[in-house]
């Protein structure tokens, strides 16, 4: 055997490290596969491409399932109790000046007159919340679901013994 003479060896540099592959075709590779991932989620999310499994047309069974539900009937649908419109003023050094909020109550039809004779009491306690609170709150990003969560809490309290479902927020402006 012959030792190797030092122009055969090709593989190693000058000093003798092997030389450094190229990271081009993997960067492409990456790209490629982000490329058909993004058309693929696409093509399927827009409805372009249907998926072998779920989803699609309505089956024999599913439309014999919807036929034998029960009709909705006027009783178990919920009642909606307008609180009205409120004008909070956000204090001296606020960027806005107001906050301009309407709301309405969910709750079972035989609780909305209930609702309806509370509605002082319930004006005074959102107004003292909305009063106690800084702008920076209201302009959070999440500051909507807090709101919400927080009167509907006082809300309950102040109604019971009938319960609301949900308060709906249908006007949140800063003035």
């Amino acid at each position: 055997m012959e030792p190797m003479a030092e122009s055969e060896n090709i593989e190693t540099t000058e000093e003798g490290a092997p030389p450094k592959r190229s990271r081009k075709p993997l960067l492409i590779g990456v790209a490629l596969a982000l490329l058909l991932g993004g058309g693929g989620f696409f093509a399927t999310f827009s409805g372009m491409v249907a998926l072998p499994f779920g989803g699609g047309e309505e089956t024999e069974a599913d439309a014999k399932t919807a036929a034998k539900a029960p009709p909705v009937s006027p009783d178990s649908l919920p009642a909606f109790v307008p609180v009205g419109e409120m004008v909070i003023p956000l204090g001296p050094n606020a960027r806005a000046k107001f906050l301009v909020i309407e709301m309405e109550i969910e709750t079972r039809p035989e609780d909305a007159a209930a609702f309806e004779a509370l509605k002082p009491r319930i004006l005074d306690v959102v107004n003292t919340y909305l009063r106690a609170i800084e702008e920076a709150d209201i302009e959070a990003p999440g500051a909507t679901l807090r709101l919400r969560a927080q009167l509907l809490r006082r809300v309950r309290a102040v109604s019971a013994p009938a319960e609301p479902r949900d308060l709906l927020i249908t006007a949140f402006v800063l003035k």
